[in-house]
């Protein structure tokens, strides 16, 4: 009878959705539903199975980048009610996951971290300063001659010297931050092509970071993001805007470096795209590299993305998997929802919580592409920022919308989701903005912001680690943000952490548990019947 009442209580919950005000699901009010509702999750903690002991055949990390607590919970909110919900009690594909854990995210000379020395961190699994890619902290930024000797690798090259397939899907620009320290050392993140460093780098033997890309890990299998015009020579008109120069081709050195990889892999069932069409007509069973670079610079948010011509993160994400795992001895795939950042720097919040929506979306497609027996995936953040919402707002408020009550100050309004700084701050006639005949709800709205800044900065809190899949459950508590790469190569027995890798446990995986409960039984029960 009670699973009757609860089966009732969620399929109401999902047609009731409140209009406005204090205007809540019907069913919310009877303490009966919270009852059933808590019950049901502290049984499905009870029935859980034994932890996850397996080797990870596979390993993805999704992150998020600029991916804080308060944007988790409002991409939640979000997700919600754009599927017609109130949104607050809505589940993220992440928030499924079983463990959870903190990550500390400062880099080595900054209290507030940027990108570059955190993606060093996830990646390289050591601390390094702001601004370095693949370097340790021994290296300081700017100065090419501090790169040689403090180099270090990645969990993708971990991950490629054990004979398993690695690929980066990004929606930014490829040598970007975050898929630049998988496979690069550079002591300026910025240095995208040749056209970006400084003549005594050059002169010094430093590579540019889209160089790198292609000679530093040979035959990553699978590369897609944007960031095209680093790869030509300088002044190549770009396939997809010929007549835009500042999307030219930027390389000095005169290389062509799409042609160069195209020519290297075209017999070995190498395939460049850079287009959703070409990227969504392959057949995975007939690739074995996949370049595909979809912008010039990084791509569409994704609210702004032509749905015709630019594929999404999920699409990108699917064809990855399903191109990766032909590989017997499995994979690595880092996927990144870059412009969530990007959408935060420029306080434009609608197009940054679209954006943590669909790396969600995309997180869903992976999980029904992979198993939790074989597949340990990972999804965090690099940093958060100083985005922000609240004001008592009332339950399925639009998470874009209004606070109900005005400033107790200036008696004006104002939105429930504001920043801490940025160029959201405006004054009109020495005093705050009214906003009250605003179109708030424009994705080119800026909140209000605190401090006036032309980009809005990073915060230094703590960020989300969600883990599921082999070892998942060492994920818990607060942890350095380097302690993440050292847990996946350990699950995957990659890296240098390979001990207790020497005994072969395989045939006690949770997959196969049932079967050799019933071999053991066997050996018990026959000898008893002869």
């Amino acid at each position: 009878m009670k699973c009757v009442l609860l089966l009732a209580i969620i399929c109401c919950s999902r047609l009731a959705v409140p209009s406005s005000g204090q205007s809540f699901p019907e069913q919310e009010k009877d303490p009966n539903f919270w009852r059933l509702w808590a019950q049901r999750t502290l049984n499905n903690a009870l029935n859980r199975q034994q932890l996850n002991q397996n080797k990870a055949k596979n390993l993805i990390m999704f992150l998020g980048d600029g991916m804080g607590i308060p944007t988790v919970t409002a991409a939640r909110i979000l997700k919600g009610q754009l599927n017609g919900q109130p949104g607050e009690e809505t589940v993220l594909e992440m928030d499924k996951f079983p463990h959870v854990a903190l990550s500390k995210t400062y880099n080595t000379d900054a209290q507030v971290a940027d990108s570059a020395g955190t993606a060093t961190a996830f990646l390289c699994g050591v601390k390094a300063n702001a601004g370095t890619v693949g370097v340790s902290a021994n290296a300081v930024r700017f100065q090419c001659n501090t790169t040689h000797g403090n180099e270090v690798t990645s969990i993708l090259k971990w991950a490629k010297d054990e004979g398993k397939s690695v690929g980066i899907v990004t929606t930014t620009r490829i040598m970007h931050a975050t898929p630049s320290a998988a496979y690069a050392h550079s002591v300026n993140r910025d240095w995208y092509s040749d056209n970006e460093m400084p003549a005594e780098a050059l002169e010094a033997g430093c590579k540019d970071i889209a160089r790198q890309l292609f000679e530093n890990i040979p035959n990553i299998d699978v590369m897609m993001g944007g960031g095209r015009k680093y790869m030509f020579p300088k002044n190549t008109s770009d396939v997809e805007y010929p007549d835009t120069d500042n999307h030219n081709g930027t390389r000095n050195d005169g290389r062509n470096l799409i042609q160069e990889w195209i020519d290297k892999t075209k017999s070995r069932k190498g395939h460049y795209v850079w287009n959703k069409r070409q990227l969504l007509s392959l057949n995975p069973a007939n690739v074995d590299y996949l370049l595909g670079l979809f912008e010039p610079s990084d791509l569409m948010f994704e609210f702004e993305r032509n749905r015709e011509t630019d594929p999404s993160l999920t699409e990108m994400v699917e064809v990855a998997i399903k191109i990766l795992r032909k590989n017997p001895k499995g994979y690595f795939l880092l996927v990144e929802g870059g412009r969530i950042d990007h959408g935060h720097h420029g306080s434009l919040a609608k197009l940054a919580l679209h954006d943590a929506v669909e790396m969600d979306r995309a997180i869903g497609r992976a999980d029904l592409l992979t198993s939790i027996f074989d597949t340990l995936t990972v999804v965090t953040a690099d940093h958060s920022h100083v985005f922000s919402f609240g004001g008592y707002s009332w339950r399925g408020n639009n998470i874009f919308g209004l606070a109900p009550e005005v400033s107790d100050v200036d008696h004006k309004p104002y939105t429930s989701i504001t920043y801490g700084n940025g160029p959201g701050y405006k004054l009109v006639d020495g005093a705050r903005e009214n906003i009250t005949h605003v179109d708030y709800e424009n994705a080119l709205y800026q909140p209000q912001s605190a401090v006036p800044l032309k980009s809005e900065t990073h915060g230094g809190e703590d960020v989300p680690v969600f883990a599921k899949g082999p070892l998942a459950h060492l994920f818990h508590g607060v942890h350095e943000q380097n302690y993440i790469p050292h847990v996946m190569a350990y699950a995957a027995c990659i890296g240098s952490n390979k001990g207790h890798c020497s005994q072969d446990f395989s045939i006690f995986n949770d997959a196969k548990r049932p079967i050799l409960s019933s071999f053991v039984t066997l050996l018990v029960i026959v000898p008893f019947l002869c």
